[in-house]
């Protein structure tokens, strides 16, 4: 079944055709119809089954008749980050390419004013964080009475961000009658609540997160004995190796994130990172750059690149095996797309065997195994630290060494009396000043007599 059969006008699907796409996911085939005759949707589906489409598609061809008024939005979509809303215009620019639609951004990291300016000329699809969109609103930059069509993505996490009450806010300021479409992985009782309050007779549904890969993408089991630092030489080599044109590496930890980036630059490959942590202009920036072929491989974590619709990515590459088996098929779904052939390379030590079993399962079928060379994991770190452990050790027997030769020195240079005259309070102001040029002497105040003065030599 291809776009044709839908419903949708010649103009959109002839974007359609030229973003590269040729079948709708079980979603839009499901999704689209609804949305055009004016039915309230309640959508379960993950990230990765294709939902974004299955909303901004039918909105482009129901927006595309009327006229935006200033500071009053025809349509709202709600996302839970900046990321995803800043790729929902993306998709309206993309698919709505030949309407005369105008689109606003409200989320946290940009210019205020900049978006002030875009709500007074008048936007038909307004697309924001429920933060800064109540802080536009508590300002008078926005009224929400002539919105016509209502879209809540990712309601569940939205939840877990703590975003359910501002959604209950910004939901009462709409007229009554608003289409509502409303799009969550899981329906908790508080998300359950949510829209049996909001929505009127709703079309459920549901599409589970899809367990299989693209038949484009080759994917590769990477197994090995060692470290991190071992790790980290057998991602250069496959980089170096295979043929990448550009690549995202992905990582567990936000931390993990920070070091392979480091380790990357520091051996001159042009990477970068996105995770949480970066502030909102660094993260779009990096990602036009990743997007624009100015920077060839993005180290990421799930979170910050979870649901990005970044084309033409050669290789994917898990640094760290996935703790969930379906962020794998996200993760990896980042190439193959449109019909064109990727590569995923899954990294998996002695440690990752639990992480690793249940992936495996989750798939139903094993993944093929890469070899590297044993020259590679040498150098990666076995012979390198046991090179370095007898060096680890050598102060230590130094420390020691110098311990008996100085014990043996006062011992029989000394006189008893002068060992009375070293315990003195004047002879341990000069002793301070002498443990300032040397450490051993430090640790050894007086020698075979301890920290303080004997009662003997008191008396």
């Amino acid at each position: 079944m291809s776009f044709d059969y839908l419903g949708l006008s010649e103009n959109l699907l002839a974007a359609i055709k030229d973003a590269g796409y040729k079948e709708p996911t079980p979603i839009q085939k499901k999704t689209i119809p609804s949305v055009l005759q004016g039915r309230d949707i309640l959508g379960i589906a993950q990230t990765g089954t294709g939902k974004t489409a299955s909303f901004t598609l039918p909105l482009i061809d129901i927006l595309s008749q009327g006229r935006a008024r200033a500071r009053m939005p025809r349509s709202l979509i709600l996302e839970p980050t900046r990321e995803l809303a800043a790729q929902v215009a993306e998709s309206f620019d993309k698919y709505g390419k030949n309407s005369k639609l105008t689109c606003a951004l409200l989320i946290g990291g940009t210019a205020f004013a900049d978006q002030v300016k875009a709500l007074d000329r008048g936007v038909d699809v307004l697309i924001a964080t429920p933060g800064r969109l109540l802080d536009h609103m508590g300002r008078g930059n926005v009224m929400l009475n002539g919105v016509e069509i209502l879209v809540v993505d990712e309601a569940d996490r939205m939840l877990d961000m703590g975003f359910i009450p501002d959604i209950e806010k910004i939901c009462k300021m709409l007229a009554k009658k608003v289409q509502s479409l409303f799009f969550s992985a899981t329906m908790p009782s508080e998300v359950k609540k949510l829209t049996d309050s909001f929505l009127k007779d709703p079309k459920e549904v549901e599409v589970s997160a899809p367990t299989s890969t693209a038949a484009t993408i080759e994917q590769f089991l990477v197994k090995f004995k060692g470290n991190d630092k071992i790790k980290r030489q057998i991602l250069r080599h496959l980089l170096n190796e295979d043929d990448v044109k550009n690549a995202i590496i992905f990582c567990n930890r936000k931390k993990e994130v920070k070091i392979v980036n480091k380790s990357l630059k520091a051996h001159k490959f042009n990477s970068a990172e996105l995770h949480g942590d970066l502030q909102q202009s660094i993260r779009m920036e990096v990602l036009n750059d990743f997007k624009n072929d100015k920077i060839k491989i993005l180290v990421a974590s799930d979170v910050a690149a979870r649901g990005l619709d970044i084309p033409d990515v050669s290789h994917i590459f898990n640094f760290d095996v996935p703790s969930n088996p379906e962020d794998y098929i996200h993760r990896i779904g980042r190439t193959g797309r449109a019909g064109k052939k990727g590569k995923s390379f899954t990294l998996s030590s002695q440690f990752d065997k639990k992480y690793l079993d249940g992936l495996i399962k989750f798939l139903g079928k094993d993944i093929s195994l890469f070899n590297v060379p044993q020259s590679v994991l040498e150098e990666g770190g076995i012979s390198n630290s046991k090179r370095s452990a007898p060096s680890k050790e050598q102060p230590v027997k130094n420390e020691r060494k110098a311990s008996k030769d100085q014990s043996h020195k006062v011992k029989h240079t000394k006189k008893p009396e002068t060992v009375a005259e070293e315990v003195r309070p004047t002879h341990k102001k000069n002793e301070k000043n002498n443990n300032k040029n040397n450490d051993n002497d430090k640790k050894q105040k007086t020698v075979g007599m301890g920290d303080h003065m004997p009662d003997f030599l008191s008396r």
